[in-house]
């Protein structure tokens, strides 16, 4: 009786380890926008790439729309493993100590997604995500979101017209100095409060790619917005360095090749889903759509150009003149 008793506790051990061995690890991805955005829907492509090519080893869990992480949290929860995956727009690295990523953040750097990617997949991209590796984190892809456009509640098309106006703006230095070459208030925000801030007049306006515009019914709470499309919001895919070193070496190289493909895919609809959204905010009525005449973006770019200069100390002068190069951008004609 007693050596089927050991049998019966040794056969259940044995399935207990089988089922625990069997478990997938699960990897927490979390963001702030909607689940119907560029960010949110290559999240999810990922998640399902990333349970095929590792044959069920990983599950990727998604929690969308600050549901498990607000902006102010997100980065410090990566850090202390309570989650595995963020995908935070590249203005959220300069509070963490990498001030070079608000390169992003200036101002008419990029007239175009092709410029944008000899940038992000280039030499720059890739020393970029070696700077987070002292931070403890991994950058595994940037992923594009679109060009921003303005939004306020009195008509936008030159830059006098934003004087005295309370804008919204993500934690950046470049952002805050953006607005105020424009004469604007700028207000940090977390991007889950500026429905409601908007709604209550608590700020006047904020830029957004159109996608995040929608989603959030910004555009129902704003009666005017601009196509400025004045700067570039994209993410970096990142995740906690020891935790992914710590994954088995055949695991990782199936996430890899996942990110490669969800990448590509995120990327692929970031136009398309940028331009839908600005096709529903018209026809919804709630907003006029102001469309800069040539006249009206130069003298948005004379106004904004400035900003690339008071950012060099902070940004390195070096990488400045390296995007222009990387892009052929001259400066000099405005």
């Amino acid at each position: 009786m007693k050596i089927r008793t050991v049998f019966v506790g040794l056969v259940a051990a044995t399935f207990s380890m089988m089922a625990l061995a069997q478990a997938p690890i699960i990897i927490k991805f979390s963001h702030v926008v909607a689940a119907d955005t560029p960010k949110g829907k290559g999240s999810e492509f990922f998640a399902k790439k990333a349970a095929e090519l590792t044959k069920g080893k990983v599950k990727v869990e998604v929690y969308a729309n600050s549901t498990l992480y607000k902006d102010k949290e997100e980065m410090e929860a990566l850090q202390l493993g309570a989650v595995q995956m963020l995908a935070p727009s590249l203005a959220k690295f300069g509070p963490l100590g990498v001030k070079e990523f608000e390169l992003f953040d200036l101002p008419y750097l990029f007239d175009d997604y092709k410029e944008l990617h000899a940038v992000t997949a280039g030499p720059v991209g890739k020393s970029l995500f070696q700077k987070l590796e002292t931070k403890g984190l991994v950058g595994l892809a940037f992923w594009d979101n679109g060009f921003k456009v303005m939004s306020a509640n009195k008509p936008i098309r030159n830059p006098d017209d934003y004087k005295g106006l309370k804008m919204r703006i993500q934690s950046s230095n470049v952002l805050d100095a953006q607005m105020r070459a424009l004469g604007s208030i700028p207000q940090k925000m977390a991007f889950s409060e500026v429905y409601q801030a908007l709604q209550t007049g608590v700020v006047d306006g904020t830029e957004n790619p159109p996608s995040n515009l929608y989603t959030q019914k910004m555009h129902e709470v704003q009666k005017y917005v601009a196509l400025t499309n004045h700067g570039y919001l994209g993410y970096a895919v990142i995740t906690n360095k020891k935790f992914w070193e710590g994954l088995p070496t055949d695991v990782r190289s199936a996430l890899e090749t996942a990110m490669v493909e969800a990448t590509k895919y995120a990327n692929q609809i970031a136009k398309e889903e940028n331009d839908k959204a600005m096709d529903e905010v018209r026809k919804s009525g709630k907003s006029e759509i102001i469309t800069l005449t040539p006249a009206q973006k130069t003298a948005m770019k004379k106004a904004l150009l400035k900003v690339h200069d008071q950012m060099a100390s902070r940004i390195g002068k070096e990488n400045i003149d390296t995007i222009y190069k990387a892009t052929g951008f001259d400066p000099s004609k405005f």
